[in-house]
């Protein structure tokens, strides 16, 4: 009789602390700020003779592992100084799966 009472009691005593403490409300978690990453596109760089040129896009000529390649990238505003034969090394960016040319420079070739 006294083991049964002792279980009755333990029970009871278990079933009033979850009870009590399903009556807690839940306190809020306190989120800060997201940090976002800016994705920054990537620059490349090219090192060809231009062959045409326009207001709008300009078509270099160069070398890729032994074998001649032609490349067209999209300008933002007129290259000024640039004409066809001109050996240029271009920076550029894909926007929109078009390249487009960040700065364009005259280079001067070494004769050897």
């Amino acid at each position: 009789m006294n083991t049964i009472l002792s279980y009755l009691s333990g029970v009871i005593i278990l079933l009033s602390s979850l009870t009590s403490a399903a009556d807690k409300p839940v306190s809020p978690v306190m989120v800060g700020p997201v940090k976002t990453k800016v994705v920054k596109p990537t620059k490349m760089h090219a090192t060809g003779k231009v062959i045409e040129i326009s207001d709008k896009s300009i078509k270099t000529e160069r070398e890729v592992k032994g074998y001649i390649a032609n490349m067209e990238v999209a300008l933002d505003k007129p290259a000024g100084n640039i004409s066809i034969n001109d050996f240029i090394k271009i920076d550029y960016i894909e926007k929109d799966g078009k390249l487009v040319a960040a700065r364009i420079v005259k280079v001067k070739l070494n004769k050897k």
